[in-house]
């Protein structure tokens, strides 16, 4: 996509003052520049990575950032992800449609084990004082709240929704048995695990 972006702002044709445009659809990201291809400039010879720079001063511009490598490579590495019907060329648009499941599927193995949940200063404070394994009123009471529809709605759920802590008896939710602790993310928050 990178790649997608930087070939719209170094292709397009300024002197209609259209700027190049980003749009996110529920399906698909749109990569927009305006001009077409350069005039002498086949869609053939395009997908060969033959490149006419419209703009060279703002190509040298790139490549003096390590932004660009060489003329063309951006297009072999699209179409190293991606087959050519990303691409949508007409006399006035250059448009790269990159498809959001595809993109969805190659990023989230690798992102989600990073990430780590953005928690409320409620459920903070919930992880701060959840020792072992404890009974919903032990955790009330170590907060020191009274209310245990307040407790329940802006500290257990919230906390619970966020995978930060887990039951100790998950088939059976309301079960007087019930406990809870920390889960593997909420360790990790931690730095208990």
């Amino acid at each position: 996509m990178r790649e997608a972006v930087i070939n719209a702002m170094v292709h397009n044709d300024y002197s209609a003052e259209v700027p190049p445009v980003v749009e996110i659809f529920a399906d698909r990201i749109s990569i927009t520049s305006y001009g077409g291809l350069v005039s002498g400039l086949s869609r053939d010879e395009f997908l060969a990575g033959r490149s006419m720079p419209r703009n060279r001063e703002l190509m040298r511009v790139f490549r003096d950032l390590d932004l660009v490598e060489q003329l063309g490579s951006g297009v072999h590495r699209i179409l190293s992800v991606y087959d050519a019907s990303v691409f949508h060329i007409s006399e006035h648009f250059f448009e790269t449609r990159f498809p959001l499941e595809a993109e969805a599927s190659e990023v989230t193995p690798q992102v989600t084990p990073q990430v780590t949940p953005q928690v409320t200063p409620q459920v903070e404070a919930l992880l701060a004082r959840i020792e072992g394994e404890m009974t919903r009123q032990a955790i009330q009471d170590a907060l020191g709240l009274t209310d245990r529809e307040h407790f329940r709605k802006a500290y257990l759920a919230p906390a619970l929704e966020q995978g930060v802590i887990e039951m100790t008896l998950p088939g059976k939710p309301r079960s007087r048995l019930q406990k809870y602790r920390l889960s593997a993310a909420g360790r990790r928050m931690q730095g208990n695990d």
